[in-house]
């Protein structure tokens, strides 16, 4: 691995510049070093990672890569002992650190104690370029992943762009295929529950057939469970998540507690962090 510039907040650190762009710039921006070497395997896992992660952040802070066999004093002056090992560093003070390549979702915890990735800069119209569309992105990761085969989290990202092409079982194949560091990475989990949901609706009735179903019958128990998947699957969480909470208070043993595992589930696959805490809540005062 190089240490070669992947964006515009990824930088090289050596003795000569370690004073200016790292002690005095993390006084307005937070530096995360990457102590690695070129015949680190598992720097070669976790640098990749990083990167993108800094990319992400869009300028929240600052990777500044530090090869450990060419700036020794620098190794030695923050006592590393063994690479990869990341520090933290925010107004001239190590904040942060650990040693390892860590798992991606244990990477994202790492960095959301500390940071917040910051908005991405308006972009001009008549500049804007369209947006990858999970085909396209499916094509670029598999050219990647025959140059690169070792970057597994490549394997993470292809699983990702099929389900949202709609290939469920090649996303499957991808996410059973991961390597055990990537099994437990929220994106590993967060898929895994989706394809368990996508695998409940195969030959499922249509929304509105279930709609009448629940209308008809307020303790149809497999259509409003069925319902609830399709509302979360479309685009209407909330709604779909009544339906579970519905499940939970009215028939809370019905196929081995389907209704709590529907919800735990739903909350891990979505982003809307006000959402989820408003129905953990109703979920544990239907439970407490």
């Amino acid at each position: 691995m190089s240490a070669t510039i992947a964006n515009a907040h990824v930088f090289d650190v050596a003795e000569d510049n370690f004073e200016t762009e790292v002690l005095q710039a993390s006084l307005k921006t937070p530096v995360l070093i990457d102590f690695w070497a070129t015949w680190c395997e598992p720097c070669k896992i976790l640098g990749p990672m990083l990167e993108k992660l800094t990319a992400e952040y869009n300028g929240a802070f600052r990777l500044g890569k530090v090869d450990v066999d060419k700036s020794q004093q620098l190794a030695t002056m923050f006592g590393i002992r063994s690479i990869p090992t990341v520090m933290l560093v925010k107004d001239g003070q190590v904040l942060d650190g650990f040693a390892g390549a860590l798992p991606e979702g244990q990477l994202r915890e790492f960095l959301s104690r500390h940071l917040q990735p910051l908005e991405a800069a308006p972009v001009d119209e008549a500049t804007e370029e369209v947006a990858e569309t999970p085909e396209q992105a499916i094509e670029r990761l598999q050219q990647e992943i025959a140059a690169e085969p070792e970057r597994s989290e490549l394997k993470l990202d292809l699983a990702l762009a099929q389900m949202r092409a709609g290939q469920a079982d090649a996303a499957e194949a991808g996410l059973t295929a991961l390597p055990a560091n990537l099994a437990t990475d929220t994106r590993a989990v967060r898929l895994r529950h989706q394809l368990d949901l996508a695998r409940a609706l195969h030959g499922a009735p249509s929304l509105a057939e279930l709609r009448q179903r629940v209308q008809a019958d307020n303790g149809d128990w497999e259509a409003r469970d069925l319902l609830g998947v399709r509302l979360l699957l479309e685009d209407d969480a909330a709604a779909g998540l009544d339906q579970f909470l519905a499940i939970l208070e009215r028939a809370r043993d019905w196929n081995d507690g389907r209704g709590k595992k529907r919800l735990l589930a739903a909350f891990s696959m979505l982003d809307d962090a006000e959402l989820v805490g408003r129905y953990r809540r109703k979920m544990a005062s239907l439970l407490f």
